[in-house]
Protein backbone atom coordinates (compact mmCIF):
# COMPACT_ATOMS: atom_id res chain seq x y z
CA UNK A 1 0.00 0.00 0.00
CA UNK A 2 2.63 2.53 0.85
CA UNK A 3 5.06 1.42 -2.07
CA UNK A 4 1.96 2.29 -4.07
CA UNK A 5 1.00 5.85 -2.45
CA UNK A 6 4.94 6.70 -2.77
CA UNK A 7 4.85 7.73 -6.56
CA UNK A 8 1.75 10.32 -5.80
CA UNK A 9 3.35 11.52 -2.84
CA UNK A 10 6.38 12.26 -4.43
CA UNK A 11 4.54 13.92 -7.21
CA UNK A 12 2.78 16.20 -5.23
CA UNK A 13 5.74 17.07 -3.33
CA UNK A 14 7.83 17.93 -6.46
CA UNK A 15 4.69 20.29 -7.51
CA UNK A 16 4.07 21.52 -4.38
CA UNK A 17 7.69 22.25 -3.92
CA UNK A 18 8.05 24.02 -7.43
CA UNK A 19 4.94 25.51 -7.68
CA UNK A 20 6.02 27.61 -4.40
CA UNK A 21 9.83 28.54 -5.44
CA UNK A 22 8.11 29.64 -8.75
CA UNK A 23 5.83 31.67 -6.79
CA UNK A 24 8.73 32.75 -4.30
CA UNK A 25 10.72 34.08 -7.43
CA UNK A 26 7.68 35.36 -9.74
CA UNK A 27 6.98 37.47 -6.74
CA UNK A 28 10.82 38.68 -6.57
CA UNK A 29 10.92 39.18 -10.07
CA UNK A 30 8.06 41.33 -9.66
CA UNK A 31 8.71 43.52 -7.02
CA UNK A 32 12.13 44.44 -8.90
CA UNK A 33 10.90 45.27 -12.11
CA UNK A 34 7.93 47.86 -10.51
CA UNK A 35 8.90 51.03 -9.90
CA UNK A 36 7.90 51.18 -6.14
CA UNK A 37 8.46 49.29 -3.15
CA UNK A 38 4.84 47.17 -3.19
CA UNK A 39 6.31 45.19 0.19
CA UNK A 40 6.88 48.66 1.90
CA UNK A 41 3.37 50.09 1.02
CA UNK A 42 1.92 46.76 1.89
CA UNK A 43 3.60 46.97 5.70
CA UNK A 44 2.36 50.21 5.76
CA UNK A 45 -0.90 49.42 5.39
CA UNK A 46 -1.55 50.30 1.88
CA UNK A 47 -4.31 48.13 0.51
CA UNK A 48 -4.06 49.62 -2.82
CA UNK A 49 -0.64 48.43 -3.18
CA UNK A 50 -2.13 44.72 -1.74
CA UNK A 51 -4.89 44.15 -4.00
CA UNK A 52 -2.99 44.86 -6.82
CA UNK A 53 -0.08 42.60 -5.75
CA UNK A 54 -2.84 40.02 -4.68
CA UNK A 55 -4.38 39.89 -8.22
CA UNK A 56 -0.89 39.36 -9.61
CA UNK A 57 0.13 36.74 -7.50
CA UNK A 58 -3.44 34.87 -7.90
CA UNK A 59 -3.34 35.62 -11.57
CA UNK A 60 0.35 33.87 -11.68
CA UNK A 61 -1.03 31.36 -9.60
CA UNK A 62 -3.77 30.33 -11.82
CA UNK A 63 -1.95 28.84 -14.81
CA UNK A 64 0.44 27.37 -12.23
CA UNK A 65 -2.77 24.93 -10.88
CA UNK A 66 -3.66 24.89 -14.51
CA UNK A 67 -0.83 23.76 -15.89
CA UNK A 68 -0.25 20.72 -13.23
CA UNK A 69 -3.89 19.95 -13.63
CA UNK A 70 -3.39 19.80 -17.68
CA UNK A 71 -0.24 18.30 -18.21
CA UNK A 72 1.07 15.70 -15.53
CA UNK A 73 4.31 16.67 -17.11
CA UNK A 74 6.48 18.42 -14.78
CA UNK A 75 9.07 19.75 -17.10
CA UNK A 76 6.31 20.98 -19.24
CA UNK A 77 5.01 22.44 -16.06
CA UNK A 78 8.30 24.90 -16.02
CA UNK A 79 8.09 25.59 -19.23
CA UNK A 80 4.72 26.95 -19.01
CA UNK A 81 5.27 28.75 -15.81
CA UNK A 82 8.06 30.44 -16.91
CA UNK A 83 5.86 31.62 -19.65
CA UNK A 84 3.16 32.72 -17.75
CA UNK A 85 5.77 34.98 -15.22
CA UNK A 86 6.97 36.37 -18.32
CA UNK A 87 3.02 37.16 -19.60
CA UNK A 88 2.27 38.26 -15.92
CA UNK A 89 5.39 40.89 -15.82
CA UNK A 90 5.09 42.17 -19.46
CA UNK A 91 1.07 42.37 -18.33
CA UNK A 92 2.27 44.07 -15.21
CA UNK A 93 4.95 46.74 -18.12
CA UNK A 94 1.68 47.81 -20.10
CA UNK A 95 -0.81 48.15 -17.34
CA UNK A 96 1.94 50.62 -15.76
CA UNK A 97 2.32 52.35 -19.23
CA UNK A 98 -1.24 52.45 -19.93
CA UNK A 99 -2.04 53.78 -16.52
CA UNK A 100 0.40 56.44 -16.33
CA UNK A 101 -0.26 57.34 -13.06
CA UNK A 102 -0.19 53.46 -11.60
CA UNK A 103 2.27 53.78 -9.60
CA UNK A 104 1.13 57.17 -7.63
CA UNK A 105 -2.31 55.63 -7.46
CA UNK A 106 -0.57 52.38 -5.35
CA UNK A 107 1.90 55.18 -3.36
CA UNK A 108 -1.29 57.24 -2.65
CA UNK A 109 -3.67 54.19 -1.95
CA UNK A 110 -6.11 54.92 -4.50
CA UNK A 111 -8.07 51.36 -3.75
CA UNK A 112 -9.66 52.09 -7.09
CA UNK A 113 -6.39 51.72 -8.72
CA UNK A 114 -5.52 48.94 -6.93
CA UNK A 115 -8.25 46.88 -7.60
CA UNK A 116 -8.22 47.90 -11.02
CA UNK A 117 -4.53 46.80 -11.67
CA UNK A 118 -4.95 43.23 -9.50
CA UNK A 119 -8.49 42.60 -11.38
CA UNK A 120 -6.02 42.93 -14.76
CA UNK A 121 -3.46 40.62 -13.26
CA UNK A 122 -6.29 37.83 -12.15
CA UNK A 123 -8.57 38.55 -15.79
CA UNK A 124 -5.15 37.84 -17.64
CA UNK A 125 -4.09 34.98 -15.17
CA UNK A 126 -7.71 33.25 -15.81
CA UNK A 127 -6.97 33.54 -19.61
CA UNK A 128 -3.47 32.23 -19.44
CA UNK A 129 -4.51 29.37 -17.38
CA UNK A 130 -7.37 28.62 -19.46
CA UNK A 131 -5.59 28.36 -22.45
CA UNK A 132 -3.45 25.69 -21.43
CA UNK A 133 -6.69 23.44 -21.03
Amino acid sequence: MIAAFLPALLAYLTYMGSGLALLALFAVIYCWVTPIDELKLIRDNGHAAAVSFAGALLGFSLTLASSAWHLNNWNSFMLWALLAMLVQIVVHMVVARCLKDLSRALIDNNLAMGILAGSIHLAVGLINAGSLS
